[in-house]
């Protein structure tokens, strides 16, 4: 079964996405990006698979994947069951992180990390549990103080214990394939303009096919249909920006992430999380005092 690609979204002034997620989530399916990752599940037990490896994963797991490599983590939890927060995950740019060691000589320690990272490092639990605080850290964190926090993960990582190489050697994704797929490009061409008015008619013609051709397609790859997988994806948009930008307004969020108005931003909101953006805010702000407080 060939991967999906999913939509890393870095925002307008940063140079990577530090972001937590909970389960069931949309990008919990067997997915590549063309971003490294750091990825540490806080909860849940569960199966994983990271190239042709597949393994068992509990709080505390600490994994480390290059570019492209196909991966996913899926939870054992009972019906119905919902996990506010699962996973912490740091996502950066290949041109990012070279631009960085090109400027910065003392960046180069960091090289033989990311090359080894291209088949998925799996990293001891005690590497895990120095990560959590400063990922956490990261997420709520902003300008200077971001990048100061990412060297220091960084760095963690370098000096960490030898962390075992999950994917094989003779394991290499066929991405020439991956990207002739009509529905992938789509969905590539989706994450560079998310924000932007983009409509079935565009996207047909950019991977050759008639509207009718592409939507059935589309439908078949993703389950819905391209209005609605747009919506969804900005809605999942605002709420990483709802939680990690406390001082933005409800209607910024909403011209930001390319609605017209704030009232067809509401009811889309309320239809995906059954709150008001402005509800979804303060029951996450609440939560977070309660943690503090225990």
């Amino acid at each position: 079964m060939q991967p999906d690609l999913e939509l890393v979204h870095i925002r307008k002034g940063e140079s990577f996405a530090a972001w937590k997620h909970g389960y069931p989530f949309r990008t919990v399916r067997w997915h590549y990006h063309p971003e490294f990752e750091i990825h540490l599940v806080v909860a849940t037990t569960g199966r994983f698979y990271i190239g042709d490896h597949v393994g068992r994963f509990e709080p505390g797991q600490l994994i480390m994947t290059g570019p492209n490599l196909p991966q996913n983590w899926i939870s054992e939890i009972g019906p119905g069951e919902v996990v506010p927060t699962r996973g912490l995950v740091i996502q950066f740019p290949e041109k990012f992180i070279q631009d960085c060691i090109a400027g910065m000589p003392e960046m180069l320690a960091v090289s033989p990390l990311l090359e080894r990272s291209r088949r998925g490092l799996l990293f001891d639990h005690e590497t895990g549990a120095q990560l959590r605080p400063l990922m956490e850290r990261l997420i709520d964190a902003h300008g200077l103080v971001r990048l100061a926090i990412f060297c220091e993960i960084l760095d963690v990582l370098v000096r960490a214990p030898e962390p075992e190489v999950l994917a094989s050697l003779s394991y290499e994704l066929d991405l020439s394939h991956i990207n002739d797929v009509g529905v992938n490009r789509a969905i590539a061409y989706l994450r560079e303009h998310l924000t932007d008015d983009v409509d079935e008619r565009e996207l047909a013609d950019l991977v050759g096919q008639s509207p009718s051709s592409f939507s059935r397609a589309f439908k078949r790859h993703t389950g819905t249909t391209l209005v609605r997988y747009k919506n969804q994806l900005r809605v999942d948009l605002a709420c990483m920006m709802l939680l990690t930008q406390p001082e933005v307004k409800v209607a910024e969020v909403c011209y930001e992430i390319g609605f017209s108005n704030v009232s067809n931003f509401n009811r889309h909101f309320l239809k995906q999380k059954g709150m008001s953006p402005s509800q979804f805010r303060a029951t996450f702000a609440a939560n977070e005092e309660l943690q503090a407080a225990e």
